[in-house]
Order: C-alpha cells, then structure tokens, then sequence
C-alpha cells in the first residue's frame, strides 16, 4: 500500500508539472547578437524565475553575424525581437511593420574608434579616411551621420571609404582603417586589451555627435498586436523582462554569471562579461521600459536628415506604442 501510494504522489506531482508546462504560455525571443551581457536581462529574467512567475515559458535565441531579427521575425521564427530603432524602422519602410513594444535601453553604446596616428582629431577629419562600420542593419547610424556631414561613402576624395568590419576590430590593430565601429560595453574594451593605450585613440560617441539613435529595444509585428491573448503575453513578458534588467543593474557581477551559464559556446571570459555588464547598466539606468517620445523623435529626426539619402524618407506612423508598458507598469 505504502508503495502504491508513493506512486500515485509521484505520478500526481509530474501530471501537475506537466500541466503547468502546458499551460504556460511559450514566447520565443530573438536577440540582436550572441550571448553576453548586453543581453543579460533577458537571461536575469529567465534564471531568477520572473518569465515562470508570469506563466511564460521563454525561450532566448542568441543571434549571430548572419542572423537578421527582422527577417526572423517576419519568417515566423519570433514573437518579439531586440533591434535598433534605425533597423527597425529602415525595415518598416521596407514593408514589415515592426513595433517598438518596449525600450529597456535609455542611451547609446555606439562609437567611432579612432587611432591618433591617423590625423583624425575631429570628426572633419574623417574626409578621405578609410572607415570601418558593420552591417546587418548596424550601419544607418553611421550612414546618417555621414550624410549630415556631407561625406559621401563611396570612397571619393570627398568623401570616407567604407570597410565592412567584421564584428572584431582586427582593421584597427592592422591599421587597415583609421577608425572603426565599436560599443562603449565590448569592443572598446578589446581594443585596449589588444594593447593600445587610451592615449594613443580618438572616439567619438554618436550621443556626443547629435546622432545618437536609440539601440535594443523590444519590436513585435503590428498585426500580432490586434489579438488581445498576444497582447496580454507581451505585457507579461515585458513586466519580467524590465524586472531582470534592474535586477542586473543592481547586482553586476551575479548577472554577468548568469550570461556565462547561458553561453553553449564558451566564448565568453568572466572578465569580460563583468565589465560588459558594468558599461550596459549605464545605458539601461534611467529607464523603465517605456519608450521616451523624445527620444523616439531624436532617433527619426536624425535617420531623416542626409540630403537625397536618409536612412528613412518619411515620418513613420504607428511604429511604438506604450500600450504593453502602460499595462506591465501600472
């Protein structure tokens, strides 16, 4: 008797662990780039319990250099995605109706790097100077900037020569480029752990250049957003979501941990991951997870500017709402 009703309790307790696995609702989330800290937290979240909290069963897909979360999403293979607002809304131009649902990033990572040695000491000096930039929906940061400097980035006299960087910063350390793209929370950092002194560089963040446009938010399809069990999904992620990142804000090194635990690769250093985590909590603090109208405005106003090429020719309608965090945050 004793074993059969040891065995009732057993099966009891795994029907009900099976049903609660059921009947959590599943939300696929796609990032931006692999796994590190500018993620955390998402991982934060996950970890310590806040999507199970909420009933999600969450599942994080890292990115990688040939992957597009725009294009992920639009194939079906998401539910929401972390973009910068300049792909995102260069993409909605383009016919996929992405919506900023959430912006857990306040200001901008994004800088040039710059050797001394190369003459560029402001940013009239890029004329003539070879530039690396990424791609993938990274580069119309850099190509609004360029169009409002008047430089053109067909590699003429006149103006820059565009060097598609890999993501590394090998073209600076072999002095195949004068600058190159970097972010204040990871390349910058390996450039000077590649030996080269602060002293001996030039960088120029796009936030002190007027250009600074809001980068990792969360964006989900429009039409996804006229059914209210996908609404009521999202409010419940974001809740969590913004709950792991101040919960990474407040404890660096424990959420630079949970990113590593997260990493299949292994490619990821303790240290790194540690300083990473300490230049993102610089751009994640001051927000709540709402969309700032003035930032948005800043972000359109400036991928506008550029003469005959804008990164995006018209003002967009409808692209955020603040209808998931007013519900997430109230």
């Amino acid at each position: 008797m004793k074993r059969t009703i040891a065995s009732l309790l057993m099966s009891s307790a795994l029907t009900l662990a099976a049903f609660d696995a059921m009947a959590a609702d599943k939300v696929t989330l796609q990032l931006k780039w692999v796994t590190q800290a500018q993620f955390a937290g998402y991982y934060v979240a996950k970890d310590k319990g806040f999507y199970e909290e909420e009933g999600l069963d969450v599942e994080i897909k890292p990115g990688g250099p040939d992957i597009a979360p725009p294009q992920v999403i639009a194939g079906g293979g998401a539910d929401v995605v972390v973009d910068w607002m300049p792909s995102a809304l260069a993409t909605r131009e383009k016919g996929v109706a992405l919506v900023n649902i959430a912006q857990p990033f306040k200001k901008s990572g994004m800088m040039l790097t710059c050797l001394k040695e190369s003459g560029v000491a402001t940013p009239a000096d890029f004329k003539g100077k070879t530039l690396g930039v990424w791609f993938f929906g990274n580069e119309y940061p850099f190509l609004s900037w360029m169009s409002q400097l008047g430089l053109k980035t067909d590699g003429g006299p006149e103006g820059v020569t565009v060097l598609k960087q890999g993501f590394n910063v090998d073209p600076l350390i072999q002095k195949q480029a004068a600058c190159i793209s970097t972010m204040t929370y990871n390349e910058y950092g390996q450039v000077l752990d590649a030996g080269i002194k602060p002293e001996d560089l030039v960088t120029f963040k796009y936030e002190d250049q007027g250009v600074a446009t809001l980068e990792d938010g969360l964006y989900v399809l429009e039409d996804k957003l006229k059914d209210p069990a996908f609404k009521d999904k999202m409010v419940k992620f974001v809740r969590a979501s913004m709950k792991g990142w101040k919960y990474a804000e407040e404890h660096v090194d424990e959420a630079a941990g949970i990113v590593l635990e997260n990493d299949a690769t292994g490619a990821q250093t303790e240290e790194h991951q540690k300083r990473m985590m300490g230049e993102i909590a610089k751009l994640t603090a001051g927000s709540n997870g709402a969309l700032d109208e003035g930032d948005y405005t800043r972000t359109v106003a400036s991928l506008m500017k550029g003469g005959s090429d804008p990164v995006i020719t018209k003002e967009p309608a409808g692209a955020w709402t603040h209808e998931i965090t007013d519900a997430a945050l109230k």
